[in-house]
């Protein structure tokens, strides 16, 4: 996962603050702004699965904190509902000037409300999900009923939420009493897929029905059965996540480079002008990435040349020594082959120049786990340097190469 702290600019002037996270293995083939619940953060445990798991579909995620919470400008007590959609604008007018517009705008609680507002303003979201959203910004009401009377008698209140103490004006509620979602939801005629816990005792199942009925074809609802509502099991977000990530690859533009790489041959890579190092292949009936490190001028999104090798000679040792054991009916628990590539100084070379000659040298350092006494250890030592692989490193190689039309 590539993390980068993101900070930009509200419709107000504030800076708000995020985090962009990118996938480890490509570039992101959409991006998507993640819209927190009410009162939280970008670094709530939910979120950040959520954005792990839809990055590692190829997702760019952008989660950030709502002005006036986490480390965003602002005072909480001046927000409204509305500031939370401009936010969100102000978040995809960053990444499409910066990056690249967001496709994808996903949100949990009453950012799900917020969310369905945005994506309303903003054309280039094609899709968008919620999470436990209510039916009705208005429905936020309910969780400061303890301070309501307070608000509209003296124009504001301490209330506290979820163990902390927030600052609530009767401009808040006013605002929260003027977006009606139901309108928006059913004009916004984008993607829109649904999910919520029938157990959600914060915002009741009853809302996703509300939602859903209000809502155009294509929508989609998934009940996220036993989860609640911070969906505080891990394993909840990030089923969420790898959930949003399938149903939303049906709607985006998502290129599919798989079926441009067929061969004949046992390998193939593919590699254009623009992409630097990083190299599309194909081996056998699968499909990977090799490049180079950042530190020689690559992505670091796959393997490079030299680690493919090691790779190679790390499987294939593996293999022959559990199939040489078999054969011998010991058992071995678990083979490591760990294996480095380097360039060093040649010893015992009885050809080399001079002194400082060096030679390719692969290091490969095997652990055995099983009950084996020392002559049996020996044995398989040798039998490592008998695989296949070992053997074509060591034998003389030839390469004969040809063009291709």
């Amino acid at each position: 996962m590539n993390l980068q702290k993101i900070i930009f600019k509200n419709k107000d002037g504030k800076s708000l603050v995020g985090r962009l996270e990118l996938p480890a293995n490509q570039d992101a083939h959409n991006f998507a702004i993640f819209a927190h619940c009410f009162t939280c953060n970008k670094n709530l445990t939910a979120v950040r699965n959520i954005s792990k798991a839809l990055t590692s579909n190829g997702f760019g995620v952008l989660r950030f904190d709502f002005t006036g919470l986490g480390e965003s400008e602002g005072d909480f007590a001046d927000t409204n509902f509305s500031g939370n959609v401009e936010d969100l604008i102000a978040a995809s007018d960053h990444l499409g000037a910066n990056y690249q517009a967001p496709t994808l705008l996903i949100g949990h609680s009453l950012g799900g409300a917020a969310a369905i507002f945005a994506a309303a303003q903003i054309d280039s979201i094609q899709a968008v999900a919620t999470i436990g959203a209510p039916s009705d910004p208005e429905h936020v009401k309910h969780l400061l009923r303890n301070g309501i009377d307070e608000i509209e008698h003296h124009g504001k209140a301490l209330v506290n939420i979820g163990g902390r103490d927030f600052t609530i004006k009767k401009q808040f509620l006013d605002d929260l009493q003027q977006n009606t979602l139901s309108a928006t939801v059913k004009n916004l005629r984008k993607p829109l897929l649904i999910l919520h816990s029938p157990q959600d005792t914060t915002v009741g199942i009853k809302n996703a029905e509300e939602i859903y009925k209000a809502a155009h074809h294509p929508k989609s609802f998934i009940s996220l059965d036993g989860a609640d509502h911070l969906l505080m099991n891990r394993k909840d977000s990030l089923y969420v996540g790898d959930s949003i990530a399938g149903w939303a690859k049906r709607y985006l533009s998502i290129d599919d480079d798989e079926h441009l790489i067929e061969s004949d041959h046992q390998v193939m890579a593919s590699l254009d002008f623009e992409d630097g190092f990083t190299t599309r292949m194909k081996v056998g009936n699968h499909y990977l990435s090799a490049d180079e490190p950042v530190s020689y001028g690559g992505n670091d999104y796959g393997p490079s040349p030299y680690e493919l090798v090691s790779a190679g000679l790390s499987a294939c040792t593996a293999m022959t020594l559990q199939m040489y054991a078999k054969g011998k009916n010991w058992h071995i628990e678990n083979v490591e082959v760990h294996t480095s590539y380097s360039k060093t100084h040649a010893q015992d070379c009885e050809d080399c120049e001079s002194s400082n000659a060096k030679i390719d040298t692969f290091h490969r350092d095997i652990k055995i786990s099983g009950d084996f006494d020392e002559k049996q250890l020996n044995r398989l030592l040798q039998i490592a340097d008998k695989c296949p692989v070992h053997k074509t490193l060591h034998n003389e190689v030839q390469v004969i190469s040809k063009l291709i039309k």
